[in-house]
């Protein structure tokens, strides 16, 4: 039975475990981020022009909190087979024209994917220190032009955890490309 209802994570779940091949050939999973005040997860790619739009935001914002104890990762999981833009080859290379100060990861399986239930790139979802979701949705309210962004809910989600304190909102619509399901993968079919 086909389904278009979205059952994303809930607030206060546990950020799934991952291993994951990162575009530099390393390996990182969420154990290397134990020590991390708040861990980010972005859904990305390769190709979509919202995360194009949005990777230097995504950058400056991961150089910016780091020195806080933020950590971001961002996972790509789109079907590279139907979708050759967000291969693992091209994936090295967008890494490197973007000089990202976080490891891209590859999801082939979508495994990742399936667990974060994230159905758009860009994505965010921010943990606490205990790795319970605090907020998750969209970067800020401006998909495209970040000149043109009149509110800034993962910045202000960060500050909030930072600083002891509930996101709010904790939750937003994220706007962007759909996840690149395989056939085999979809949750909607």
């Amino acid at each position: 039975m086909a389904t278009t209802e979205t059952v994303t994570l809930p607030l206060g779940a546990t950020a799934p475990h991952f291993d994951l091949v990162a575009s530099d050939g390393t390996r990182a999973s969420l154990d290397d981020f134990a020590e991390a005040k708040t861990f980010v997860y972005v859904q990305g790619c390769n190709h979509c022009p919202y995360v194009v739009a949005n990777i230097g935001r995504l950058a400056e914002l991961a150089r910016h909190y780091q020195p806080h104890g933020v950590r971001f990762v961002m996972v790509n999981s789109n079907d590279a087979d139907r979708y050759e833009d967000d291969s693992f080859e091209a994936m090295g290379r967008f890494a490197a024209e973007h000089d990202l100060p976080f490891p891209y990861l590859h999801d082939p399986e979508q495994e990742v994917a399936l667990a974060y239930r994230t159905v758009r790139t860009p994505e965010v979802l921010v943990f606490d220190a205990e790795r319970r979701l605090r907020y998750h949705g969209r970067i800020d309210d401006s998909a495209k032009d970040p000149s043109a962004a009149s509110s800034h809910e993962l910045r202000d989600a960060l500050d909030a955890l930072l600083d002891g304190r509930a996101p709010d909102p904790a939750e937003t619509w994220a706007v962007g490309c759909t996840v690149k399901w395989r056939p085999d993968r979809n949750p909607h079919a």
